[in-house]
C-alpha cells in the first residue's frame, strides 16, 4: 500500500495508509500513516463495531487533513477485544489455500 501511496500521491491525491504494520509503511516512505495493532485483515476492527470503525475513520482524516507533511505518522492505542492467540485462530480458514497447502507440504 505505500508503494501505490506515493504514486497516487504524485498525481496530487492525498493518501493515508491505515496498517497493523506501521513501521514498514513508515520505511517504505507511506506520506501519512495510522497505526493499529490488529489482526491482519482487520485494520477498522471486527464487524459491526461502529464505535471502533468510526474512530480509526476519523483519525485517518484528521491525520489526512492535518498533516504538517510528508512521514506523518499517528498510532491509534486500541486493544483488539480477544486474547491475541485466539484472535488470530479465528481469522484463519479451516484449510490452507491451495499455496499454503502446497508451501507447507515442501518442508
Amino acid at each position: 500500500m505505500p508503494v501505490l501511496a506515493r504514486l497516487l500521491e504524485a498525481e496530487g491525491i492525498p493518501t493515508v495508509v491505515v496498517t497493523m504494520m506501521p513501521a514498514t509503511a513508515q520505511r517504505l516512505a507511506a506520506p501519512r500513516t495510522v497505526g493499529i495493532e490488529f489482526p491482519f485483515g482487520h485494520p477498522f476492527g471486527m464487524p459491526e463495531d461502529h464505535r471502533t470503525q468510526r474512530l480509526v475513520l476519523d483519525t485517518a482524516v484528521r491525520v489526512l487533513a492535518g498533516a504538517s507533511g510528508p512521514g506523518t505518522r499517528v498510532d491509534i492505542d486500541l486493544e483488539w477485544p480477544q486474547p491475541r492467540g485466539e484472535a488470530y485462530k479465528a481469522w484463519q480458514p479451516a484449510e490452507p489455500s491451495p499455496i499454503v497447502a502446497m508451501m507447507l507440504n515442501r518442508n
